[in-house]
């Protein structure tokens, strides 16, 4: 029988054979808090310690022995949160004013040159306090997101981590590229699915290739009737609840782009896990949701970012659509929407802070407490990771950042963030 510690001896005199020295633990981490924002409590705490060993959080608390040796970090003028988590980016693409914008990427930009983008867009992202994103859809990139959040994960470009949807699917002709001369194959920003048998297996070879999630656009065309948002809704009932009996039968879940009221409609009768813009939600709709445990991606900041541009374009109802969500979502978080922090990021540039959504969520009709937690303990949730992710206590994994001010009092100090941990490793300090 083998010696206990024999292995680890093995280890060293491998190691000292190919003249390497064997890697020693990392010693334990100490934060010193200001204020700390848990994610889940409903109050700030003051002078709070938090303990890190490896990658995972041991201990919090006021009275916590900070360990012999351990390196303190001391943020007691800060106010410390769990990391930020966006529920709806897409790295590969760099703003979506216009149809032009999204031509412009698809058909002049290879999927090389996007992905080296999207290299730069996910370092943005994780230095703005960002440390998991949901990635919902390459546009026309095939799978270069899993191939991102595969580099990420092998330590070879610093990015949050990743769960990404690859190529979403649309029926045939209901999603751009169009209006081009039926002689011309052009690139398609979704994958083309047509029939419950083929959807099936598109489910099945998205899955195969890494997809996390599965994403569908439920509708498209909106328009104003009796003061709401309508839609033309993509798939028929069966090919939607294809869709999310196959993405459900494999263990993954399935989000929906749905802005209009029959879009919106449709993704809930087959049975989806997330709305996505959901601009045109009524209470009817939110009541469905509630029963449902459906949670809601509101993406406020796109909707004003692309709403004059797109109203110049032609498209002036980007314009009433932004009205509707503001109206929307104070009704939502009266009635207790499950609503979760995404902003779209892609559709707008990403130089713009995408922690610019946390004011137009308070604006609109949340406490700065309850913003946050749509960003950590309910994203978190949101994704199925709430054993690791979405809070600072003991055994979550140690994603941690700072700011200077107090995000209760003012939420834009989260577009000011200073300190970013993640995985228990420092990866910026202001």
């Amino acid at each position: 029988m083998r010696k206990p510690g024999s292995f680890v001896v093995a280890l060293a005199l491998a190691a000292a054979l190919f003249g390497q020295t064997a890697p020693k633990p990392a010693k334990p981490i100490a934060i010193r808090c200001g204020r700390l924002i848990d994610g889940k409590s409903t109050a700030p705490r003051s002078r709070i310690i938090v303990v890190i060993e490896g990658d995972r959080i041991r201990h919090v608390g006021s009275g916590v022995s900070i360990p012999p040796g351990a390196e303190i970090i001391d943020l007691s003028r800060s106010t410390v949160l769990p990391g930020l988590i966006d529920n709806h980016t897409h790295i590969l693409l760099q703003g979506d004013i216009t149809a032009a914008d999204y031509d412009e990427q698809l058909l002049k930009q290879s999927i090389p040159y996007r992905t080296i983008g999207a290299t730069v867009a996910v370092r943005t992202a994780l230095m703005h306090g960002f440390t998991a994103m949901r990635d919902l859809e390459t546009e026309g990139a095939m799978y270069a997101d899993v191939d991102v959040k595969t580099a990420i994960n092998r330590g070879l470009i610093p990015g949050p981590r990743m769960f990404v949807a690859t190529r979403s699917f649309a029926p045939t002709g209901m999603y751009p590229l169009l209006g081009y001369s039926w002689e011309l194959r052009v690139p398609e920003g979704v994958q083309v699915v047509d029939g419950a048998d083929n959807i099936r297996r598109a489910v099945r070879e998205q899955v195969k290739y890494g997809a996390d999630w599965i994403k569908y656009y439920s509708d498209r065309r909106y328009f104003m009737k009796d003061g709401a948002l309508h839609s033309w809704v993509n798939f028929t009932d069966e090919e939607a609840r294809t869709l999310v009996d196959e993405t459900h039968r494999l263990g993954h879940k399935v989000a929906a782009h749905a802005m209009g009221r029959e879009g919106i409609d449709s993704a809930l009768r087959a049975g989806v896990d997330t709305i996505e813009h959901g601009d045109g939600l009524d209470e009817e709709l939110m009541d469905q949701m509630i029963q449902r445990g459906v949670y809601w991606c509101p993406t406020i900041y796109v909707g004003v970012y692309v709403a004059q541009g797109r109203a110049a374009a032609g498209a002036p109802i980007w314009i009433q659509m932004e009205d509707l969500v503001h109206g929307a979502f104070g009704k939502a978080v009266k009635k207790g929407v499950r609503i979760s922090f995404g902003t779209d990021v892609g559709g707008f540039a990403w130089t713009e802070n995408q922690a610019k959504e946390f004011s137009y969520m308070v604006k609109y009709g949340m406490t700065p407490m309850q913003a946050i937690q749509s960003a950590t303990s309910v994203a978190a949730a949101l994704l199925d990771q709430q054993e690791n992710l979405g809070s600072i206590e003991p055994g979550k994994l140690a994603d941690v950042v700072a700011v200077d001010g107090d995000p209760l009092a003012d939420i834009t100090e989260l577009e000011r963030v200073k300190f970013v941990m993640k995985d228990g490793a420092v990866v910026k300090r202001e």
